[in-house]
């Protein structure tokens, strides 16, 4: 029975940081709410764009006599904003599960194209709507900023997500049991060092490199978030579980949990790769080296 409810916890507790991890993310789309002639809508913005996906700003509005403009410009750069305009299109949606299980055959609304990027450029903008109430201008002193990314095939990302979700799955069971004096810790924290090996240390870089070209990006040739979490987790669990060899130590295990869990509830691709439009190269994590120097900064 304890064991039942273990797993029980450590289903939700997984669940939950997943869940929390993709909400916060910063390619997550960027939900805001507007009213237009007298109507709200929850308007999700797009922050993330593959290089075959098309270079469009999706506006769900039905209402045809909404009249938008979309202001946009290369991220970090002293470009002047460019506009275009927002058209109602109608694009079929091709794709088994939204036609026959989910019942969506159609996607609709007001869309607007932004130049399309090299892998790890960014566009930065933002929207003007009009009604018949007037024009409002929504986003301007936060424009909203979309990372375009390689695309990277199925057969490797579906194994990488999965392995991942269950090395973290397994790492806090390992962790629960650990506390609860239970010896199948020490199995449970041997499946997540190579759930986590295969997914973050092999699966992970391929990932990286389809989508911006580098095979990896953390220390000690950058600053990217994810990779270097990675790292970190991976650390703590190769300790926890040498520590485990021979004898009980089930400190260790609940430590590295806790460090796994902490570090996979950061964003997913915060602080990542970022191309320079100055030098035409892609930093590694220069969010994360800007962070630092507003940092020493705010302390000084």
């Amino acid at each position: 029975m304890k064991k039942a409810v273990l797993w029980i916890l450590a289903i939700i507790i997984t669940l939950g940081a997943a869940y929390y991890q993709r909400k916060t993310g910063p390619t997550y789309p960027k939900s805001i709410s507007v009213k237009l002639n007298d109507s709200t809508y929850v308007l999700r913005l797009v922050r993330s764009l593959g290089l075959n996906d098309r270079p469009e700003v999706r506006l769900a509005v039905s209402d045809t006599s909404i009249r938008a403009r979309l202001f946009w410009k290369r991220f970090r750069t002293t470009d002047d904003y460019a506009a275009s305009n927002f058209r109602y299109m109608i694009y079929p949606i091709r794709s088994y599960i939204m036609n026959r299980i989910l019942g969506m055959t159609e996607e609709k609304g007001l869309y607007a194209e932004v130049p399309k990027q090299p892998a790890a450029g960014k566009i930065q903008y933002y929207i003007e709507l009009t009604d018949s109430k007037g024009t409002q201008t929504i986003l301007k002193n936060e424009p909203v900023v979309i990372r375009f990314k390689g695309n990277v095939p199925g057969y490797i990302l579906l194994p990488h997500v999965f392995l991942m979700f269950l090395a973290m799955l397994f790492s806090t069971l390992a962790g629960l049991m650990s506390i609860g004096r239970l010896p199948r810790y020490r199995r449970y924290s041997v499946y997540t060092l190579i759930f986590l090996f295969i997914g973050g240390m092999i699966l992970g870089p391929l990932v990286q490199k389809y989508a911006f070209g580098d095979f990896w990006s953390g220390v000690p040739f950058g600053w990217d978030l994810t990779d270097n979490k990675t790292l970190i987790a991976l650390l703590f669990w190769i300790l926890a579980v040498a520590m485990n060899r021979k004898k009980e130590r089930p400190f260790y295990a609940a430590l590295a949990a806790v460090v796994l869990l902490i570090v996979f509830s950061i964003p997913h691709s915060m602080l990542g790769s970022e191309l320079n439009y100055s030098s035409g190269e892609v930093t590694r994590g220069l969010a994360m080296i800007l962070f630092l120097k507003n940092f020493k900064k705010i302390l000084n």
